[in-house]
Order: C-alpha cells, then sequence, then structure tokens
C-alpha cells in the first residue's frame, strides 16, 4: 500500500479553509449523534516517528467534549503485560457505547517493532496477523467504528524533523532511539509497514494512508476520515452481520438427554479420593507457576447443579495467591457498554495462575439468547466469536478447560425446596431460579446447540453428572489433573 501510495490532491487555500471549518464542525455535532445512538469509535492512528501523530490527535480532539473520549498513548509492553494475551492490553482500552478512544500506537506498532529487529519469524508473523484480523473483525461485527489511520512522510522528511526536534532541549525528548533507527533503516521498516498494512486492510476496517507533510493537511485528512466513516457506521448499524461458517475443529460431545445420570461414589471412596487428588493439583499448581502456565476453568451448568460445591473442592488444593474465583451475574453499567467479551478478557490470568470462571462467556448464547437481552444475529454470531476467543487463549499457552453440570429436573426441583425451606440456605434461590425453572426445555435446546458448536478440539465440553455431587467433584478433579499434566509434559 506504501510502495504504491500517490499522495491526495491538496485543495488550494480558499477550499482547504472551508473543508477544515465543515469537517471540525461535522465532528462535533456528529459525537452528539454518537452518544445518543451509543455508537462506540476506536481510532488507531499507527504510522512513522515524528510523523506528527500526537499533535494529529492533539488537533481534531479539540472539536470533542472531553467527557466522552480518551487518548492512550501505547508504549512497548511491560513485563507484566507480556505475562497476558497479545491483545489483552488493547482489549481493555475498547471504548464505552457512544464514545471515543483515540490510540497512538497500538497493536501495529508492536508487532512491526519485532519484525525491524528480527524477534518475530514469519510463523509467528501469521499468527499474530490472524489475531489481529479477528480481534477487528470482532469489534465492527459488535457495532464499533474502527477507523484506522497511517501517518506517512517521506524518509528526508522524517530525517528533517528528527534533526529539528533535537536541535531543540525542550523537543528532544520527543526522538527515541527507535525513531533514529527506522530513519536510518527506512527502507527495511517500509517494506515492514506495507506487508502489515497489506495484510489487516479489510472491509469493515480498512486503512487510510494520510500524507502527513503538513500538519493542517494531516488533520483534514483525519477529520474527513472520521466523519465518513462515522456516517458510514450510523447508516449501517441496523444491518445485521454475516454469519461466518464454522472452521474450528470439534470434538464429539452427547446431547444432555444421553447423559446417564445414575453415577455415584461411595462416601468413604470420596473422602479417600478426593485427599489424593487435592494433594495432587496442590503440586501441580507450583509446577504450573513455574513453568508460567496459564489456566481457565469454565463452570456452566442447571441452577443448584452444585457448581459452588465443585469450585470449592478445587480451589482448596491451590495456593491462594495463584488463582482467583470470577462469580459472573448480570454485566454492570460499564460492562454493558462494551464488547460482551470485554468483561472476560478483563478477568484472564496472568501466566502462571488460574482463573476460574462460575458462569462465563456462554451467557451469551443461553440467557442472553433465550431473555432477549442480545439479538438472533448477536447469539447465533457468538459461536464463531467464542470460538475464536478461546482459540486466543490455547494459542497463548493457557490450558482452557469447559465443565457442563448435569442434573435432570426433578433432581433440581428437591434441591430448590430444600433451599426454600432451609433458612441458612434461602439466600441461594432467588424468583428468577423459579422463572428459569419454566423455562427448562426451552434452555436444553439452548445448551445442546452451544455444546455442539463450541467443544473444540482445543477447548472441549466435560459432562459432570452431578446428581451425585460427589461423584461430580472427583470427576472435575481428575480431568483438570489430566489436562494439566498434559499441558507440563
Amino acid at each position: 500500500m506504501l510502495k504504491q501510495y500517490s499522495k491526495p490532491e491538496r485543495p488550494d487555500k480558499e477550499s482547504f479553509t472551508k473543508r477544515l471549518k465543515q469537517a471540525r464542525e461535522k465532528l462535533a455535532a456528529q459525537q452528539m449523534m454518537l452518544k445518543q445512538r451509543n455508537l462506540p469509535v476506536l481510532v488507531l492512528v499507527e504510522g512513522w516517528g515524528a510523523a506528527g501523530k500526537g499533535g494529529a490527535i492533539g488537533r481534531v480532539i479539540h472539536n470533542l467534549d472531553p467527557r466522552f473520549f480518551k487518548v492512550k498513548t501505547m508504549k512497548s509492553p511491560s513485563v507484566e503485560e507480556q505475562r497476558y494475551p497479545f491483545l489483552h492490553r488493547f482489549f481493555q482500552e475498547i471504548p464505552k457505547a457512544g464514545q471515543f478512544v483515540f490510540l497512538d500506537s497500538g497493536w501495529m506498532d508492536e508487532i512491526c517493532r519485532q519484525r525491524f529487529h528480527g524477534k518475530m519469524d514469519d510463523a509467528q508473523y501469521d499468527a499474530r496477523i490472524s489475531s489481529v484480523k479477528r480481534f477487528e473483525r470482532q469489534l465492527t461485527d459488535n457495532g464499533y467504528l474502527l477507523v484506522k489511520l497511517f501517518f506517512h512522510i517521506s524518509r528526508k522528511e522524517q530525517e528533517k524533523r528528527i534533526a529539528n526536534l533535537l536541535a531543540d532541549k525542550d523537543t528532544a525528548w520527543r526522538i527515541s532511539d527507535s525513531d533514529k533507527w527506522q530513519n536510518k533503516h527506512y527502507n527495511k521498516c517500509l517494506e515492514v509497514f506495507d506487508r502489515y498494512l497489506q495484510d489487516t486492510d479489510i472491509p469493515d476496517a480498512p486503512w487510510y494512508i494520510v500524507d502527513a507533510k503538513e500538519r493542517h493537511w494531516a488533520e483534514l485528512q483525519m477529520l474527513e476520515r472520521l466523519c465518513t466513516g462515522i456516517d458510514t457506521a450510523m447508516q449501517n448499524e441496523s444491518l445485521a452481520v454475516q454469519l461466518l461458517q464454522n472452521s474450528f475443529p470439534l470434538s464429539k460431545v452427547p446431547l444432555l438427554s444421553e447423559v446417564s445420570l445414575d453415577k455415584s461414589i461411595d462416601p468413604a471412596e470420596y473422602k479417600a479420593t478426593l485427599d489424593i487428588l487435592q494433594k495432587k493439583l496442590y503440586g501441580l499448581h507450583y509446577r504450573l507457576y513455574r513453568k508460567r502456565v496459564p489456566v481457565v476453568i469454565c463452570y456452566e451448568g442447571w441452577d443448584a447443579a452444585g457448581k459452588g460445591g465443585n469450585i470449592k473442592r478445587v480451589t482448596e488444593a491451590l495456593d491462594a495467591r495463584g488463582f482467583e474465583v470470577h462469580p459472573i451475574a448480570s454485566p454492570d453499567p460499564q460492562e454493558k457498554a462494551r464488547h460482551y467479551l470485554w468483561r472476560f478478557w478483563t478477568r484472564l490470568p496472568k501466566t502462571g495462575h488460574i482463573a476460574i470462571f462460575d458462569r462465563t462467556w456462554y451467557g451469551r448464547v443461553m440467557v442472553e439468547r433465550l431473555e432477549g437481552f442480545c439479538s438472533t444475529n448477536d447469539w447465533q454470531r457468538a459461536y464463531y466469536e467464542i470460538n475464536e476467543f478461546e482459540k486466543e487463549l490455547t494459542d497463548w499457552g493457557a490450558v482452557v478447560i469447559k465443565f457442563w453440570v448435569q442434573i435432570d429436573k426433578q433432581t433440581q426441583l428437591e434441591r430448590f425446596e430444600e433451599r426454600q425451606n432451609t433458612p441458612e440456605k434461602q439466600w441461594k434461590i432467588t424468583e428468577e431460579d423459579w422463572r428459569n425453572r419454566e423455562k427448562w426445555d426451552e434452555y436444553e435446546v439452548a445448551i445442546n446447540e452451544m455444546l455442539q458448536k463450541t467443544s473444540t478440539t482445543y477447548a472441549p465440553w466435560h459432562i459432570l453428572e452431578s446428581v451425585d455431587k460427589k461423584y461430580a467433584r472427583i470427576k472435575a478433579l481428575r480431568i483438570i489433573i489430566d489436562a494439566l499434566e498434559k499441558a507440563l509434559d
């Protein structure tokens, strides 16, 4: 793209002044419309060192209400940030509905820097590009406007700017060793930038090259591109997103009606086996920490199926400093205002740690589906998006273990009645539990579809037969131990 780049014609002075004024006013008006229509806008500003990215962002935001935008400079990842998936720190920064986020450099900059210095081979690069394209497509599919701008200047112009900034002690700090290295190796960097731009120029999030030689001309190009993108996004916001065919390898999982629930364990055997398995898991936890292997354990299941007790027997065997349990309830306002996976990306464990989710992202295709909290297109699309999310986790090196805790309708009724009739357990039963029970058959259809479409070879579902809770606990511990031993081999 950069090699074939043709500079746009700069308008004459009178037209330029008129267009700049119009674009500034239009963006200010559009911001209020975005707020009313809950459209989030993420502006990724990439480009050459000393190309004027920060200055252009500063001029553009003068037209906006500061309550509804944020500017973030994404520096090289810290040691702590490197202990999370590549996209983790970028997903954290996505805007709330109705607001702007401007990123001064982002995932392109991080990838290209590694390519400049030979720290990423072709296979790693291809994997990163696949992650980026999935990330960007998921954002746009979920109603985000993603505007990607690359600020382009010539080698000669970059050299001149670097010299001018270094000549003044008050601006010399703005030039990094990386900027100087870029200029010295301009042609090599051009190759890397050009390939990246071509590889990630996707229909719903195309790249726009900004001629950044003159600052107000760069501002006008940025403003007009933003305004055009916002107009298009508002026109298209009611359109359904095309569903993608599953491309992930699936593992066989039975229908719930095929699961035998007569399995049980003798109480004495349970106690002895529990002690053995917990001691084994305790030792594996320290090996996980030493080898920096992250673990994500997911629990879904019927109300009163025994998830809490199952989780408790797992955590009893873990060092309290190395795990966290996330009980997932209805999303709060901050979470509802962002991509539905945002609240899970922000709860991921760092390497060597364990995150246990009591209910998960699968709410999208169960509760949200059946209660009408999202559109049909949203939940139908979510199967593919969830498989992508879990692929990101396993590609990162995480062990992903998913449990469906299964009971029958009569067992649930008995447990509901016990909770209701036992004062110290009454907090466990709610009106919502009874309402959900009335939709048992509808939920079973949704659960079966979920299991069939998201039991991948890299993150398969495991059914825990939990009419006998103790049997389910032992089975869960064995599955976890087996998965961890395989990961640690």
